[in-house]
């Protein structure tokens, strides 16, 4: 989105990491690469390190350079002494910075080389980063002294056994390189440029026996010259730009044929009972004569019960050439595959992943030889729902078939670049806890690694290229134009194979139509099929046509801005900013999550903290990049959040009040937002067909835009958006009080029946009523089910319960709190506005006069391997046992190191790892509700897991999960 009309923030991954695709055995996990807040990421998790395969390949014969010796990094500034002699084996590498390869298999940034070699401890630690390095003043050009200047990564090789041909490869680099082997220079920033364009160099006849050396000289990363990536007005921008190199680079050696860019292009009938493969390779010969080989492919089906498909053919090749085989299921009727082992999202089916290797052999040996996996599974996209409010429709996605709604969230990578795979598992097991199904990835391409794990998780993922930055400037040279068609090409050979990523797509403008028509030839190029949409905003290109999205709004709006599908003429034809539930909204929240004071004291100095409740104008250095506010946005600040916090809450008096009243705020608020675009996801004339939350995570600690925090931390937000996306749910909708039952998993359901009590907030029950029995299909949407009797007189604030039970068993608990008069909105000057205007806000405050609850907790510990690596489970049982009509609102559960006699240990004592089934849960007197966490038991750190609850009025205790 557009810096200046919605300031966005995106993550898109415009290019993927270009890394392995084969894994070897598990070994243990690397070392944490992150600073010490990225806590998160400290815990192994058994995940098998990647053998950093060719990305485009697959090749066994590709080496990851500096794997396991490292790299030396240094600002030009000190090195001086040119490429010639830097790359020159045997160069004096002493005072340089020695960097070890992240879990990526990268040596990463130049920030990144700091904090490896001791500099700017706890770098995220209120604005040490600043105080360390400088604060970037723009989005360009870098203006900071000691990044203004390239900087040098050195690496030293054994050459491969003489005859074979030599490749060094770079998949990318954050900036533009110039690059060195030997003394020599290969190449120069003039053809290697960018994070995502692919260039493989020949060395071949520079290498010697014994050890070698390559050079690699950065410039200076920007995002308005270069077709690279950039952190928008998403956090504040790492003070280096991200200057450096975020995915390997690589030695391919081998001959005199070589196979590589293998993949599978798959034609799945429409009904999944078959599946026609046509499987392609090439073939180079590096040799200065022809060369006849076989080329075999094997595509071996998921498990151990299935029978490998073998096929092969003979291929001559001409010297110095490349030539594609193709086995096609006319010619090798194996290749289709009967009742084929389909690939679904998590919430609707397994994730079976067939493994397709390819070798060439020629007079009886194996010359070289590629593995990788892929998942068979259909994406339709289409326009639907045409009229006043969409002219052209709305986005819609079909995954084999099966229609479902978006939701999701932005992903955003550590601000330096920093991969750990064990921190991606994590990140999956807190994405599944809390329901939604999809990633977008905003112009942040991710390493390989990220993406085998989200084909294994069932996890959608969105891609695309990065807004408001020289991937949407108009006028490219020749070389520039090149360069994105490279780019293309290679995002789209990562891309191809993986099941998980459904569509690809640009961010707020559309290509131009030169653009457009060089994208497209790389995508073709790589045999990538999309599909491709032309714009996240209401934009049109001239092939791919309208995009059917939207986006926004970015700031705080009231739980029923969400609702509305009535005031969606913004004056814009993109439709930015009208945000209600109709239609697909690529990127869109109310703004600031406030996380829990766990989080608050591990990130805010307490400076920092007094202004977060005091001063709601302040700029928060944890917000984003802008010094000062944007006009007509308050993103540096919590202004329009904490105004609506005092006006429907109270003014806080504390920071721990602020605190537990934004946690109500952002709950209610991102409940709201998925709930309603299930609601009216069959709602005519445009349905709700997508919503992704703006952000979804972040890579630093943040104050905006997040459902967790980088601790992992699980405040408010995460909570009102698990409640949301249960996979059976009874929700409330807020335009007209009605009660909604649906079913977002897999498999029919039968024996429903929901219940709806409405509460005074003295505990009086005012109407109770149950539905009949319901059955729903698979992403069935059932409106209207009941319409409990509220209050009719102005001004009171009542409770709605719901509860969903399946054949008698309680399923799923929903809580609302409301009042008679309701927020009002004023439309005229919120339309178009990444906030709301507000006549009026719905007066909450008698929420702060409950009357005091009592809860008992009982809490056990058992051996529990859960989906994200973690050995340990709490269960938590919390039973309201007032003896007086008083609920327990808004109960937090907890699981902190303590000792056996059940005290919390001093100082920061969550366990860090855990991730909550529910939480911030409501009940009235009799009512039980059971929580699970799991955990990892290393986090405990030899201390007792004890669990803390507290709740809006109710006295927090501690309890030993014994």
């Amino acid at each position: 989105m557009s810096l200046v009309r919605s300031p966005r923030t995106g993550v898109l991954a415009v290019a993927a990491c270009l890394a392995a695709v084969s894994l070897s055995a598990p070994s243990a996990a690397s070392p944490n690469p992150h600073n010490s807040l990225s806590s998160h990421g400290t815990r192994a998790r058994g995940a098998a390190t990647a053998v950093f395969a060719d990305p485009a390949t697959g090749s066994t014969a590709v080496s990851n350079l500096g794997a396991g010796t490292g790299w030396k990094v240094l600002t030009s500034a000190t090195a001086t002494q040119g490429g010639a002699a830097i790359s020159t084996p045997g160069f004096d590498t002493a005072g340089w910075l020695s960097v070890a390869d992240d879990g990526g298999g990268a040596p990463g940034t130049e920030i990144n080389a700091l904090l490896q070699n001791g500099s700017c401890p706890n770098v995220f630690y209120s604005t040490t980063m600043k105080s360390c390095f400088g604060q970037m003043t723009k989005v360009g050009a870098d203006t900071l002294a000691q990044f203004s200047v390239p900087w040098w990564y050195r690496t030293d090789f054994t050459a491969p056994p003489a005859g074979q041909h030599a490749e060094v490869i770079l998949n990318g680099v954050v900036g533009q390189a110039d690059v060195w082997v030997n003394g020599t220079e290969v190449a120069t920033s003039a053809t290697v440029s960018g994070d995502y364009a692919r260039n493989a160099l020949d060395v071949t006849k520079l290498l010697r026996s014994g050890a070698n050396s390559v050079a690699i000289e950065v410039y200076p990363n920007n995002p308005t010259t270069m077709a690279t990536l950039d952190n928008v007005d998403w956090t504040q921008i790492p003070p280096d730009n991200n200057t450096g190199i975020q995915f390997p680079v690589q030695l391919q050696t081998g001959g005199p044929l070589v196979v590589g860019d293998a993949h599978v292009d798959q034609n799945t009938a429409a009904d999944l009972s078959s599946s026609a493969l046509t499987v392609k390779v090439a073939v180079t010969n590096t040799s200065g004569a022809a060369q006849t080989g076989t080329v075999g492919a094997t595509v071996t089906p998921p498990g151990t019960g299935g029978t490998p498909v073998t096929v092969s053919q003979s291929v001559t090749v001409p010297a110095g050439s490349t030539q594609t085989v193709s086995f096609t299921p006319t010619a090798f009727p194996s290749l289709t595959i009967a009742s084929p082992q389909i690939w679904w999202p998590y919430q609707l089916g397994g994730q079976p992943l067939y493994t397709l290797t390819t070798s060439v052999v020629q007079n009886g040996a194996t010359l070289n030889a590629t593995s990788e996996t892929f998942g068979i599974r259909t994406v339709t996209s289409s326009l639907t729902g045409a009229g006043t409010m969409a002219p052209s429709g709305v986005r819609a996605f079909r995954i084999n078939n099966v229609p479902l709604v978006i939701r999701g969230g932005g992903w955003d990578p550590d601000l330096f670049l920093r991969y750990d795979p064990a921190d991606t598992a994590q990140q999956i097991g807190l994405f599944k806890a809390m329901g939604v199904n999809t990633i977008r990835l905003e112009g942040h391409l991710m390493p390989s690694d990220w993406y085998q794990q989200m084909d294994a998780a069932g996890i959608l993922v969105n891609a695309g290229y990065q807004c408001c930055d020289f991937w949407e400037n108009t006028s490219y040279t020749a070389a520039q134009q090149a360069n994105y068609q490279l780019t293309a090409q290679s995002v789209g050979q990562v891309l191809r194979n993986h099941p998980s990523v459904f569509s690809f797509q640009w961010s707020d403008n559309a290509p131009t139509a030169t653009q457009e028509s060089l994208a497209l030839k790389g995508f073709a190029a790589a045999d990538y099929p999309g599909p491709f949409i032309s714009s996240a905003e209401y934009n049109s290109s001239p092939q791919l046509g309208a995009s059917g999205e939207k986006e926004g709004p970015y700031d705080w709006v009231p739980p029923s801005y969400w609702y509305d599908t009535s005031h969606e003429n913004s004056g814009d034809s993109t439709l930015t900013n009208a945000g209600g539930s109709w239609g697909y909204d690529s990127e869109q929240s109310a703004g600031d999550t406030i996380p829990t004071l766990d989080s608050i004291n591990r990130f805010l100095s307490p400076a920092d903290q007094t202004a977060l409740w005091q001063s709601p104008g302040a700029n928060q250095y944890h917000d984003n990049y802008e010094g000062t506010r944007h006009t007509g946005y308050h993103f540096g600040t919590g202004y329009n959040l904490d105004q609506a916090i005092t006006d429907r809450y109270g003014a806080p008096t504390s920071l721990a009040q602020y605190v537990e009243e934004a946690q109500v705020q952002n709950y209610e608020d991102t409940r709201a937002q998925f709930e309603a675009f299930v609601d009216h996801s069959t709602k005519s004339p445009a349905p709700a067909t997508g919503t992704v939350y703006w952000q979804l995570n972040k890579g630093w600690p943040t104050l905006l835009w997040s459902l967790w925090n980088n601790d992992g931390d699980q405040a408010g937000a995460f909570f009102g958006a698990q409640k949301a996306n249960r996979p059976l749910h009874a929700l409330y909708a807020l335009d007209n009080d009605t009660v909604t039952v649906d079913n977002l998993g897999g498999a029919a359901q039968s024996g429903l029946s929901v219940e709806a009590k409405v509460y005074t907030t003295a505990g009086s029950l005012l109407d109770d009523q149950t539905s009949g029995s319901l059955s729903l299909a698979s992403q069935q949407v059932r409106n209207k089910v009941l319409t409990p009797k509220i209050p009719t007189a102005a001004g009171t604030v009542y409770f709605v319960e719901l509860l969903l039970r399946q054949n008698g068993v309680l399923v799923d608990r929903n809580v609302y709190w409301n009042n008679t008069t309701s927020d009002v909105v004023n439309w005229s000057k919120t339309i178009g506005q990444p906030q709301a205007s507000m006549s009026s806000y719905a007066n909450l405050t008698a929420l702060r006069g409950l009357a005091p609850a009592t809860v008992s907790v009982a809490a056990t510990t058992s051996d529990q391997a859960g989906p994200n690596g973690s050995d340990k489970l709490v269960t938590v049982t919390v039973t309201n046992t007032s003896s007086t009509p008083a609920v327990g609102f808004f109960l937090r559960a907890d699981l902190r190191r303590g000792t056996a006699s059940g005290a919390e240990l001093s100082g920061d004592n969550e366990v860090k790892s855990s991730i909550w089934s529910d939480n911030d849960v409501t009940l009235w007197p009799g009512e039980s509700e059971t929580l699970t966490a799991s955990y990892d038991s290393a986090d405990l750190q030899g201390a007792t897991p004890v669990v803390s609850l507290s709740g809006w009025n109710v006295a927090k205790s501690d309890t030993v999960a014994g």
